[in-house]
């Protein structure tokens, strides 16, 4: 071989990135490109430049892993199942003189009922549910303050017994006709949460009568649902 060859591969000759131990700010130089594992983590190549930590995870089966947000600029086609938590909105419209009696919302329906039982008024649920916000407005009512109180009911698997999971007790709100009213998960006394397999409901229940003639409820819930596959 020639002795250009030689010195030619000698200068091109890069060092062993790999690195033993824990990566860290302080353990590497900057510009220092390093390949290494962490404790609890995958292997990863990491460069440090301008006081930071450079890092992306190494695969070894087609796996990858993001430690916090992922922002993709155009599609994401997906070929598989997206799992985990996500937001779910159910709609709860109907229309009644509901007086002062506890009436349970609609799922999906516009008949309310007097009790969890009703067909449209229980939903069974097929994975876990967290109430994030319930959202209603009032056609026309009459002006006024209200005490209102919504409970989320449920009759756990094989059970006809009616549990209250949380309740929101909300005194002298001030409601006006058309008027969006917030029901947040901070408002219950307990976690608003269903689990699996729960015969789930939501009431409502006013300490006076809005209007002596029928009211138009629109209603809205979010939901963080933990779908598992």
């Amino acid at each position: 071989m020639a002795s250009r060859d030689i010195r030619r591969i000698i200068n091109t000759k890069q060092d062993s990135l790999e690195s033993t131990g824990n990566l860290s700010i302080n353990s590497m130089a900057d510009g220092q490109v390093s390949i290494g594992k962490s404790t609890n983590e995958l292997l990863s190549i990491r460069k440090k430049k301008y006081g930071r930590i450079y890092k992306s995870y190494m695969s070894s089966n087609g796996n990858d892993v993001v430690d916090k947000n992922l922002t993709v600029g155009g599609n994401l086609d997906v070929k598989g199942h997206i799992t985990g938590s996500q937001f779910v909105l159910i709609c709860h419209n109907f229309t009644d003189t509901i007086g002062t009696s506890e009436v349970f919302l609609p799922w999906f329906g516009v008949a309310e009922a007097a009790n969890l039982a009703g067909e449209s008024t229980s939903f069974l649920t097929p994975y876990e549910m967290t109430l994030k916000k319930l959202m209603i407005r009032f056609s026309t009512i009459d002006n006024d303050n209200y005490d209102m109180t919504f409970r989320l009911k449920k009759m756990d698997d094989g059970d006809s017994t009616v549990d209250t999971v949380a309740r929101a007790s909300l005194a002298s709100l001030a409601l006006a006709s058309r008027t969006l009213i917030t029901i947040d998960r901070s408002h219950f006394d307990n976690n608003p949460k269903f689990g699996i397999g729960d015969n789930a409901g939501i009431s409502i229940q006013s300490g006076s009568t809005f209007k002596s003639s029928d009211v138009i409820f629109t209603a809205t819930s979010v939901w963080e649902t933990k779908i598992v596959l």
